[in-house]
């Protein structure tokens, strides 16, 4: 039996590659944590942190981005549905992969419009780490 050259897609919506810092707050704790936005769809985010969180725990999530000449923000409460460890040659942390569970409607037009224009926004994450 010939096995298919690519595996099927389980993601239901596309995702734009970004490199975004972000802080975060479990919904059950008082403090706020940093990490970084690896990529985004209109359904959930890929990040990167030090700090290890158990899955299946809600987020509340600000998501730091350039917009005209000034800093603007989307903010999600999401919740962990997978966690792989992660390291690269000078870090080594945790990926989280991200449902969204609620958004609000000016939230979630910011996050339409970071992830349908046609600006670079990778590099503005690249020295954030």
């Amino acid at each position: 039996m010939e096995k298919p050259s690519r595996m099927k897609e389980r993601r239901k919506s596309a995702r734009r590659g970004l490199c975004l810092p972000l802080e975060y707050r479990s919904t059950d704790a008082p403090y706020a944590h940093g990490g970084l936005v690896i990529n985004a769809s209109e359904s959930g985010l890929l990040v990167q942190s030090v700090k290890s969180i158990p899955v299946g725990a809600k987020l509340s999530i600000a998501v730091l981005f350039p917009k005209d000449f000034e800093l603007t923000n989307f903010k999600v409460l999401a919740e962990i549905i997978w966690k792989d460890l992660h390291w690269e040659e000078d870090w080594e942390g945790y990926q989280y992969g991200l449902k969204f569970l609620r958004i609000q409607d000016a939230d979630y037009g910011k996050l339409k419009q970071l992830l349908f224009s046609s600006i670079e926004i990778e590099e503005f994450g690249r020295n954030y780490r």
